[in-house]
């Protein structure tokens, strides 16, 4: 995604002062607390808020360079918008909702492609109902259709699913991540949720205060110790994508290749050679001095820690390297003290839980 933010505004008790410039492709999330200037960026984006000072750049379009009086307005951007309400038009059906942008765009995409969107969002049933007959979650996903089918060149997505309960959550994340790989509309996320924002992101721009704190790859934020006080050391851990490199059919197991090391997981139904993603919480990894033997744990990876954080209570955080692949483990200060860890000491790492979701377009077995 080429995409150049840099503006500042002014509100009553509240500075915003935002520049960040991701440099890989894919979703970008705009991750932090309430209150952090999330909503109010996309706004600036979107042509919602037309800040007071700044430059917006996507590709080679200029959407706002203040000191040369551009402002493009929003209807001329050709950005779609999903808010945290769906928004939908309650008079109309869902196939009227999913056709309104589509009929009225400027960039209207092909006919086909309105078939095309209604089966990747699994529309094809609800068509003909109104949207007070639907869900939550299937509200979001006409949301969603609806902003595809105005043709947009950038997809906004503003906490999308802040509204729905957990089950509603975990129904519409697989059609999201359905959106990042088979549509080539570059998309920039809000969420205040680590969870969702690690399983969808390829870039993260933390945001606190009204300031950008820090940006970069997924795997490399969720590893920042010093960034613990904002994404959250309950949800701390590694980010890391990998190869599945083979199955045992016998036990039910998958073996990932990650980096220099591997991972066996149980049985994922991707090929062999699929991409998937790896989340590995600090909670779930234990240091050991020597490699343990006798035990039920499957991965165990040899180590070196590279930084200890300490805070105020009984815990800390541990920044280990294992062939090239960075972990987190969450362990207590009298530990530390008990195993003399300091950084460069050489270890093991146990393995106790490790998430996979999947990763690209290599499909299932």
């Amino acid at each position: 995604m080429s995409i150049t933010v840099s503006f500042r505004h002014r509100f009553a008790g509240f500075d915003l002062d935002v520049e960040f410039e991701p440099s890989s492709r894919g979703i970008v999330a705009l991750f932090g607390p309430s209150g952090a200037g999330k909503s109010t960026t996309v706004n600036a984006i979107a042509g919602l808020l037309r800040p007071a000072q700044g430059r917006i750049v996507f590709g080679d379009r200029v959407l706002l360079d203040t000191d040369r009086g551009i402002f493009v307005p929003p209807r001329k951007r050709r950005i779609g918008y999903v808010f945290q309400d769906a928004r939908l038009f309650p008079h109309m059906s869902v196939r009227d909702n999913l056709l309104y942008g589509w009929r009225r765009s400027a960039n209207r995409p092909p006919k086909q492609e309105i078939d095309r969107v209604i089966g990747l969002l699994g529309l094809d049933t609800l068509l003909q109902r109104r949207p007070r007959f639907l869900s939550g979650g299937e509200k979001s996903r006409v949301a969603l259709g609806r902003a595809l089918l105005c043709g947009p060149d950038l997809l906004l997505l503003d906490e999308p699913l802040a509204n729905l309960d957990q089950a509603r959550r975990n129904e519409i994340l697989p059609y999201l991540e359905r959106l990042r790989e088979e549509m080539t509309v570059p998309m920039v996320y809000v969420s205040h949720s680590i969870d969702e924002v690690t399983r969808l992101s390829d870039t993260i721009v933390v945001l606190n205060g009204g300031k950008v704190v820090a940006a970069g790859e997924v795997g490399d934020i969720m590893t920042r110790l010093d960034l613990f006080p904002i994404t959250g050391r309950f949800e701390a851990g590694a980010v890391i994508d990998a190869t599945v490199a083979g199955h045992d059919g016998e036990f039910g197991l998958t073996t990932l290749a990650v980096d220099g090391a591997r991972l066996v997981v149980p049985e994922l139904s991707a090929r062999e050679g699929s991409q998937v993603r790896v989340r590995i919480r600090a909670r779930d990894v234990i240091i050991a001095l020597s490699a343990p033997v006798d035990t039920s744990a499957n991965n165990i990876l040899p180590a070196t820690i590279t930084d200890i954080r300490f805070d105020p209570g009984p815990y800390a955080d541990v920044l280990l390297h294992a062939a090239g692949t960075p972990l987190l483990a969450r362990v207590t200060r009298s530990s530390i003290a008990r195993l003399g860890l300091a950084s460069g000491t050489a270890v093991f790492a146990v393995i106790k839980a490790i998430n996979v979701e999947p990763r690209g377009r290599s499909g299932q077995r």
